[in-house]
């Protein structure tokens, strides 16, 4: 992967936007912004980092980890946010997607008008909830989402991913033996990650895999939005401090 890096440690990939002058020009369209990952015409946001493809942001500040955002409006102190369109307003939201107008929620999903809520699905105009999943239809049967857990993840993830041409941190999966950091936790534990990938998005289904696997842990969202010398290096010394 060739990367082009302005002054804010911001960088565009030529082979995302398909040459050089064009991964310029994406850099170009961002304003105070640093250490994101191929990121454009995100405008007035302001100390956001390791942001990784969110696009046409403003007002934002603070986030952190977010990915393949899109048009959110003053979003603040929100991380591992993952495929958000048209948030706006939300504070402290942490692994969600597709949410809006939340506040201090934590692993939401497709949520609105939100307060306070954690682990939520489907929600609308909730406060203080845990672990809720409301649907339009009251027969429906409520998904049971299991967290699996992989014995051994520190180690079993850093002898996977230090493995020749095995980690490639530009993308979720490569291929069947090629992934980041968060798709490597997520291939570990088998049909059961893939689950709750699907349902939740990789990032959070990886944290949510961390949580389960290693108790007394806590993985920074931004880990997973590492190049893959820092990635490999930080899951190196976690296995080595077991």
């Amino acid at each position: 992967m060739t990367w082009i890096t302005d002054a804010n440690g911001n960088r565009a990939s030529v082979e995302r936007w398909g040459s050089e002058e064009a991964a310029r020009a994406a850099l170009a369209t961002l304003e105070d912004c640093s250490g994101c990952s191929d990121c454009s015409d995100c405008s007035g946001c302001s100390r956001c980092s390791r942001c990784f493809r969110c696009s046409g942001c403003s007002g934002c500040s603070d986030c952190s980890g977010c990915s393949g955002c899109s048009r959110c409006f003053r979003c603040f102190r929100c991380s591992g946010c993952s495929r958000c369109f048209g948030c706006s307003g939300c504070s402290r939201c942490f692994g969600c997607s597709d949410c809006s107008d939340c506040f201090d929620c934590s692993g939401c999903s497709r949520c609105s008008g939100c307060f306070d809520c954690s682990d939520c699905f489907g929600c609308s105009g909730c406060s203080d909830l845990s672990g809720s999943s409301k649907v339009e239809v009251a027969s429906t049967p409520l998904p049971i989402w299991s967290v699996p857990i992989v014995p051994d993840l520190h180690k079993r993830i850093y002898a996977a991913a230090s493995a020749p041409g095995a980690l490639d941190m530009v993308a979720w999966h490569t291929c069947a033996n090629t992934h980041c950091r968060a798709g490597w936790a997520v291939a570990l534990a088998g049909a059961k990650g893939k689950a709750l990938e699907t349902h939740f998005g990789t990032c959070l289904a990886a944290m949510k895999i961390y949580d389960a696997s290693c108790p007394g842990f806590e993985i920074n969202p931004c880990r997973f939005f590492d190049d893959n010398q820092a990635a490999l290096e930080d899951m190196r010394k976690l296995a080595e401090a077991l």
